[in-house]
């Protein structure tokens, strides 16, 4: 399995395209090859998926129910601005423009792996997402990757 990390500054070139970072790119899994989906993030950023990995989320979503409002509501919003791009021989690619108002994006991103995804946020809009405070960011860390108690049970 490849793994999409670090933390990048990008440019964006006067037609509007985006070169992937060398290390992202190369981390992506071969049987994506060139093609990568581009979804609207829950934040706002701009997310990058193999097309390996964006097949996983798609059967999740479209096998929602279509008879339940919730999930239609869920679906369309999810769906919507969705898009499949191709990376060129230099891992170029366009950003669409309704995507790049979403995420306030101009001349610069930031890139950012995150295991199976990437994110690509406006740089200024990406630090008011960040944990500022080192201690709280440490309480995460304990909360989500810290040892859990183990339970012993006892049969006689």
């Amino acid at each position: 399995m490849n793994f999409l990390s670090g933390e990048y500054e990008c440019k964006l070139d006067p037609k509007g395209r985006l070169v992937l970072p060398s290390k992202i790119k190369a981390n992506l899994p071969e049987a994506s090859g060139n093609q990568v989906v581009l979804t609207r993030g829950f934040e706002p950023c701009l997310v990058l998926y193999p097309k390996t990995e964006w097949k996983v989320i798609y059967d999740k979503v479209a096998g929602l129910n279509e008879f339940n409002e919730e999930y239609r509501h869920f679906q369309r919003n999810f769906f919507r601005g969705n898009t499949e791009v191709e990376l060129d021989n230099a891992g170029r690619f366009i950003l669409p423009r309704t995507m790049v108002r979403y995420a306030e994006i101009e001349k610069e991103a930031i890139v950012v792996g995150l295991g199976n995804r990437v994110e690509i946020w406006n740089p200024d809009k990406y630090e008011d997402f960040l944990v500022k405070d080192q201690q709280n960011f440490s309480q995460l860390a304990q909360k989500f990757l810290g040892d859990t108690p183990t339970t012993t049970i006892i049969t006689e």
